[in-house]
């Protein structure tokens, strides 16, 4: 069902059973897949692609252009999986020339009020981001994350799977998987075992993780303790998860518990 009011363009790729509420704006490149719900007053425009079962708010601002005062109106896109709850004044942007051109989001998520998804970010499954948080560019934010109230990311930042992030935070460094951080700056505070038994992993796998977290973090020297990270750690999939996470880019500074 479309609404009279809204206006969709006759390019758009509008799949059977979506649902288009009043005063909504759709734009020539927009494809939005089976059995999506878009509310009232919500903007999609741009080289857009939304999902199936997905489901938009009032006042959100899908698909406009990047903040980003390079983008010269180059040919990017935004892509969201299936099954994703975006609430009210949600702002999404896609991909620039600069950062690959894509913005992506997986499925499953839920994006509180007045969250912000900024160009290039990769999104991952079951990502909650509660009121007023805003990824900045490049953003990395993987399975199973969730962002506190009034938190920020910053730029380039990633931020391992089941890890979760306190209200009212500024995230400026890299957080592990299974980390949990809060603080002004984002002090990582240790491993997030709520998320870690609710996936039900068995507690001799989490004691190991948490033995090689001591290990990793005993000091400020990571590098060195990682190396000295004894191989019978990294049979344990959850430590290799960690440790392939750390090394994967070592440009980035890592919240510790030593972050200031």
């Amino acid at each position: 069902m479309i609404h009279k009011t809204a206006i969709i363009d006759p390019k758009a790729k509008i799949s059977s059973n979506v649902k288009i509420g009043a005063y909504s704006i759709v734009g020539p490149n927009v494809e939005i897949d089976e059995n999506s719900e878009i509310q009232s007053h919500v903007s999609i425009i741009g080289n857009t692609k939304v999902g199936k079962n997905n489901k938009i708010y009032p006042f959100s601002s899908i698909g406009n252009d990047p903040q980003d005062l390079k983008f010269a109106g180059e040919e990017t896109r935004l892509e969201i999986g299936d099954n994703n709850k975006i609430r009210e004044y949600v702002t999404i942007n896609p991909g620039t020339k600069g950062g690959g051109a894509l913005t992506k989001i997986g499925n499953n998520c839920l994006f509180m009020v007045s969250s912000h998804i900024a160009h290039d970010c990769i999104v991952g499954n079951n990502v909650i981001l509660a009121n007023n948080v805003p990824l900045g560019g490049h953003a990395e934010i993987e399975d199973n994350v969730i962002i506190g109230g009034n938190s920020a990311v910053q730029q380039f930042t990633r931020v391992g799977k089941f890890a979760m992030i306190g209200g009212m935070c500024g995230v400026v460094r890299d957080i592990i998987p299974y980390g949990i951080a809060h603080g002004n700056r984002s002090v990582l505070q240790g491993l997030n075992l709520i998320g870690l038994r609710r996936k039900n992993i068995p507690n001799k796998e989490i004691l190991t993780l948490n033995d090689a977290y001591k290990e990793i973090f005993k000091n400020e020297n990571l590098t060195q303790n990682l190396s000295n990270l004894s191989e019978d750690y990294k049979k344990n999939e959850l430590v290799l998860e960690v440790v392939n996470f750390l090394e994967k880019d070592k440009k980035r500074p890592i919240c510790t518990p030593f972050s200031k």
